[in-house]
């Protein structure tokens, strides 16, 4: 059985992508009759897996970002001095850092690079992130012994950059939470009503709003369809507030106001699945994805998404959407109304969307994970 240590501290405070693939993943590990895992949380090493909320609450963390010089690196230290405790105490096979920047390690690691946005589009990060990856990512990259990318697209973009051997690079598919299925109207009227929502009446946005998802062009199609469209299909916002936000929300607010777009902030996992699945379609036209797991969701929901031809995205929906350039508002705007007018093509792409999601599984990711471990640890050997 392999000794794994596990990098957790991606469940702490709200989760985003990252965050999900890491505890979908740990949980799988976790149950997995070659795998003995073990996960630190910065702090602590535990054998649990499970989401908890930071201690230091956003606006303290954000002053502490502001004010105190290194903030990071000062948080990074402490946490590899905890590491090397620990690590001394227990004797692990390998490591396993989910979230790109794994800690020095006496031993196999494996890292997850989820894309590389801070380098091909660095001002959609803010630039404290952007040092950190900087600074960290090349010797974590240097030191792991494999690297698991989300999708043959960021496997493409690790080799363009960094080159190294084709075969330490790995591409393992992200799964589908079961949370997300189909749902009639009867089964989501409890989390629709209270929001004002109609199902199958609403056009849904998922994702942090932060420049890279593209929100100015979802809202500026949205604003350009007919009246009476807006009117019968508003536009519904969900996921938290990123940062670099003004200039949306100078859009947003005369939609907001006229009760065509709704902003719904962040959701828990099942209200979410609620209102994926009440959906008529999803817009998520990011100017870069390194997997795209909202669109996911939503075909595994029967809910066509429109996406971009940015990053992954095709390489994850296949035809079971519809794809425009990431900034034609033309035809963004034109692929709404097909999904709102066109019900033959809505039904299509449904079953085609549910066929399609049901081929990523969080079972195949775990056991592709446990392939590369074996790797990691034949390869140091």
């Amino acid at each position: 059985m392999m000794r794994v240590i596990f990098g957790a501290t991606s469940l702490l405070g709200t989760m985003t992508g990252i965050g999900q693939y890491a505890f979908h993943l740990a949980r799988g590990l976790q149950q997995h009759p070659e795998v003995d895992l073990t996960c630190f949380y910065g702090r602590s090493f535990e054998r649990e897996v499970s989401p908890r909320p930071l201690r230091v609450k956003g606006p303290l963390r954000t002053a502490i970002r502001k004010y105190v010089p290194h903030a990071y690196g000062v948080r990074r230290l402490m946490q590899q001095v905890r590491f090397n405790r620990g690590c001394r105490k227990n004797q692990f096979d390998v490591y396993h850092e989910p979230n790109y920047l794994a800690l020095p390690f006496d031993g196999p690691s494996v890292i997850t690079v989820h894309d590389l946005s801070w380098i091909r589009f660095p001002d959609t990060h803010p630039p404290e992130r952007v040092r950190a990856m900087d600074r960290y990512f090349l010797p974590s990259f240097e030191r792991a012994s494999v690297v698991l990318t989300d999708s043959d697209f960021v496997r493409n973009e690790v080799l363009d950059v960094y080159g190294g051997a084709p075969e330490r690079i790995i591409s393992v598919p992200l799964g589908l939470d079961p949370e997300f299925r189909p749902a009639s109207k009867e089964e989501t009227h409890a989390v629709l009503a209270p929001l004002g929502l109609e199902h199958g009446r609403y056009f849904l946005s998922v994702g942090t709003l932060e420049p890279r998802k593209n929100l100015k062009s979802t809202l500026s199609a949205f604003g350009a369809l007919p009246p009476a469209l807006r009117s019968r299909y508003p536009l519904v916002l969900a996921g938290m507030k990123g940062w670099r936000t003004s200039s949306v929300e100078k859009l947003l607010a005369p939609l907001v106001q006229s009760g065509e777009v709704r902003v719904l902030g962040y959701l828990d996992r099942t209200d979410l699945a609620r209102v994926m699945a009440g959906a008529l379609t999803m817009v998520y036209p990011s100017l870069y994805e390194g997997f795209g797991l909202p669109p996911l969701e939503a075909m595994g929901c029967g809910v066509p998404p429109i996406i971009s031809t940015a990053g992954s995205l095709l390489e994850v929906v296949g035809n079971a959407g519809l794809a425009v350039e990431p900034e034609d508002i033309a035809a963004l705007g034109s692929a709404m109304t097909r999904m709102a007018e066109d019900s033959h093509l809505r039904a299509r792409l449904s079953m085609e969307s549910r066929t399609r999601a049901a081929t990523f599984t969080w079972d195949r990711c775990v056991d592709q994970t446990v392939a590369a471990y074996r790797r990691a640890i034949a390869t140091s050997r």
